[in-house]
Order: C-alpha cells, then sequence, then structure tokens
C-alpha cells in the first residue's frame, strides 16, 4: 500500500488542525494507517499552522522536503513557504485570501495574496502538476459563514481524489463524530462547493 503524504497549512484560527483530525479519523475508520503531528506558531490566531498527515505505512508523522503529496493551503503566503515539501509535479490546492501573519504585520509589510497566487502560477506544470486557487470570498460569501474555508479546501481536496482512499463522504461521517450537530449542514455545504 502506498502511503499519501499531506501537508495543511494556514494561520491560527483558520481550522487547520480541525481539517487534518478530520482526515485523520476518516482515514482510521478505513483501517488505514495514520501518522499525524502539527507545528503551531506564537499566537493562537494569526501564527503559522502546519499539520503534518500521512496515510498509508510510515513510520514517522513527519514528511520529508520534497516528498508532499499534496498542499493545502487556506492562507496563500503559508502556502508558499511550506511549497519545499511539495513532490516534484505534486498538488497544490490554495485559498487566494491574504490573512496578514503576525511577523508582516508587525513589520509594517504591504502584503498581497495576489503576489502569492501569482508565484504559485508561475510554477504550474513545472514544479507544480496542479494548481487550484479556492476564489475564497466568493466561497464564503455563498455559504455565509467565513468559519467553513477549512471543509471548502478540504472538500476541493476530497472531491479531487487527493486524499488516498478517503473520499467526501468520509470526511462527512468523521464531521458528524466530532463536530456539534447544528454545524453540520453548513459544514456538508462547504465540503461540497469547490470542484476541481
Amino acid at each position: 500500500m502506498s502511503t499519501t503524504n499531506i501537508i495543511l497549512c494556514g494561520v491560527g484560527g483558520q481550522g487547520t488542525v480541525l481539517a487534518s483530525k478530520l482526515t485523520a479519523a476518516a482515514s482510521m475508520a478505513k483501517n488505514l494507517d495514520v501518522r499525524s503531528a502539527e507545528t503551531i506558531g506564537m499566537a493562537q490566531r494569526g501564527g503559522s499552522v502546519m499539520s503534518y498527515l500521512r496515510i498509508g505505512e510510515c513510520a514517522s508523522p513527519l514528511i520529508k522536503s520534497g516528498c508532499a503529496d499534496i498542499i493545502i493551503g487556506f492562507e496563500p503566503a503559508e502556502t508558499v513557504r511550506v511549497l519545499n515539501y511539495l513532490k516534484k509535479g505534486g498538488t497544490v490546492i490554495t485559498s487566494d485570501r491574504a490573512m496578514m501573519p503576525v511577523t508582516a504585520a508587525l513589520q509594517g509589510s504591504d502584503y498581497e495574496g495576489a503576489k502569492m497566487t501569482d508565484f504559485l502560477k508561475s510554477l504550474e506544470g513545472d514544479r507544480i502538476g496542479k494548481l487550484v486557487i479556492v476564489n475564497t470570498d466568493e466561497a464564503l460569501r455563498d455559504l455565509g459563514s467565513a468559519k467553513v474555508l477549512n471543509m471548502v479546501l478540504l472538500g476541493a481536496a476530497a472531491r479531487g481524489g487527493f486524499l488516498g482512499e478517503v473520499g467526501i463522504e468520509d470526511i462527512k461521517e468523521a464531521l458528524v463524530k466530532k463536530v456539534k450537530p447544528q454545524f453540520h449542514e453548513l459544514n456538508f455545504k462547504a465540503l461540497e462547493y469547490a470542484s476541481i
């Protein structure tokens, strides 16, 4: 059985860790081996957050540089920051919505997400095999909530077949077990939102 190596990244408060935990739970429910780990930045909200997720046979949860099959980025600068983990020809699914990281805000940066997505586009077809940039503002406006960005991107990855054997229905089953019932319907809509 092959191993699917996934990096999820964003800033605190975007739901990066929840998306990772749901994917891990969905994998375990299918009797797949899973290893995961997180690195969480200096601030609960606004600091860098990165989750390593390995589905399949592996000894360590950490992913070496150049070995990730997919990066799911909830913030474009964070996606660029972890790009060294992506294997050549790997997949990147990212939000186009910039959230200024704490370090940039402290330095008075004029950071714009468009510069990051343009950089990613310049690598498509060579370094990046498949690039999906989700129009996050449109998605969140259509869904009526800014709190489901993580599910929009996770749904895009699942529907595109990039989570190994884990599909959209597996994520939904894990969500029912880990998220309060009043949030199920909205999260289901978010998972189904983005098509690849």
